[in-house]
């Protein structure tokens, strides 16, 4: 009998140890949600760092419009040509990178998982475009031409988006799905030069428009997963899209690589 007893307590010595060792499940560390049998418990605070890479997609194709026509307001080549209507410019891509971090909170229930989000990114998306165009047009005698040239600039330096996040608790992992609101910080430069030449003459004028840490904002979306590595110490990869209301119609799309600790 006292063979018995020992081995018992021998057996329950081993099984603590093991479980001591595993990652944070709900009836193991007390939780305050009753997580099914070997589902993390995602319930809590967090915090984390990250960093991605992504590709910026831009639409240049009106971005100087208002510079043009302001240079050609009350001028006969505008009202003969419509110059500054011309689609100089037109979409770009590129490539940039960046690095930030993310804090929440989660709520769970069984293996639902709700939480609310603060996530940012600093780093450098966006692009530039130029392009000119030439037209010429007789009109009652008089010879009417322009010449019309435009460059046009975004970088987009800060990204951040307020997140409401759901997600399906599977064993260690939680794949989510977000959706919420974009805002970002960019410096946009819209410039136009037009020579152009009527009944006076020719003529040229130019001019631009200069904005340094202008305030965007838009929609954000996207889909990622997070997995309990040890005690509350997870990784994470995720994917964002970002779509901003800017005076350059403007999109960025990151992947990114993150670590965070949920308390």
């Amino acid at each position: 009998m006292r063979r018995v007893v020992v081995a018992a307590a021998v057996m329950a010595a081993v099984q603590g140890a093991q479980a001591a060792d595993m990652p944070e499940y709900g009836a193991l560390r007390g939780a305050l949600v009753d997580t099914p049998r070997g589902v993390v418990n995602w319930q809590g605070f967090y915090v984390g760092g990250q960093a991605g890479t992504g590709a910026s997609d831009m639409d240049f194709t009106d971005s100087t419009r208002g510079v043009a026509s302001s240079l050609l307001v009350n001028t006969a080549v505008e009202s003969v040509l419509g110059v500054s209507s011309w689609p100089v410019l037109g979409k770009s891509s590129s490539h940039g990178q960046g690095w930030g971090g993310f804090a929440g909170y989660n709520a769970q229930w069984d293996d639902v998982v709700l939480g609310i989000e603060a996530n940012y990114m600093h780093g450098s998306f966006g692009g530039s475009m130029s392009g000119s165009m030439r037209r010429q047009i007789v009109s009652n005698g008089v010879n009417y031409g322009a010449i019309y040239g435009a460059n046009a600039s975004i970088n987009v330096h800060d990204v951040g988006s307020a997140r409401l996040r759901a997600g399906w608790a599977v064993g260690n992992f939680l794949p989510y799905a977000f959706g919420g609101v974009a805002l970002g910080q960019a410096d946009i430069v819209q410039s136009a030069t037009i020579i152009g030449t009527d009944a006076g003459g020719t003529w040229r004028l130019s001019g631009s428009q200069i904005q340094n840490g202008h305030f965007i904002y838009g929609y954000s979306g996207g889909l990622g997963i997070d997995m309990m590595v040890y005690r509350g110490l997870f990784v994470r990869a995720e994917w964002e899209y970002q779509k901003f209301a800017a005076p350059i119609n403007t999109s960025v799309s990151t992947v990114r690589a993150g670590v965070g600790y949920k308390f």
